[in-house]
């Protein structure tokens, strides 16, 4: 900007008369108010908030249950053969002996 746009503006705001704080208009806050109501605003995010704590719920029920088998699965299968180790160990010792 120019120098003397600068200084006109400065000017202006300074002679600008000094005016009250706007207010809201009366009874606007209870009309807005009835209106989130009557649309539902506040039982549709509760709504909302259900249904992913319940989706949130039944997805670790299922992760859980998965993680429950498949630990029973592999117990067994390691039970069965034997510790995994001991063969791993004589392996190993095998192989450097020859």
């Amino acid at each position: 900007m120019k120098e003397i746009d600068i200084d006109r503006l400065l000017r202006n705001a300074a002679e600008a008369p000094d005016l009250p704080p706007a207010e809201m208009p009366f009874g606007f806050d209870t009309r807005v108010i009835t209106v989130a109501r009557r649309n539902g605003n506040g039982n549709g995010f509760a709504s909302l908030l259900r249904r992913v704590a319940v989706l949130a719920a039944s997805v670790i029920v299922l992760a859980s249950a998965g993680a429950y088998l498949e630990f029973n699965r592999n117990t067994d299968a390691m039970l069965a053969s034997g510790n995994e180790f001991t063969i791993a160990d004589s392996a190993i010792q095998d192989e450097v002996a020859q």
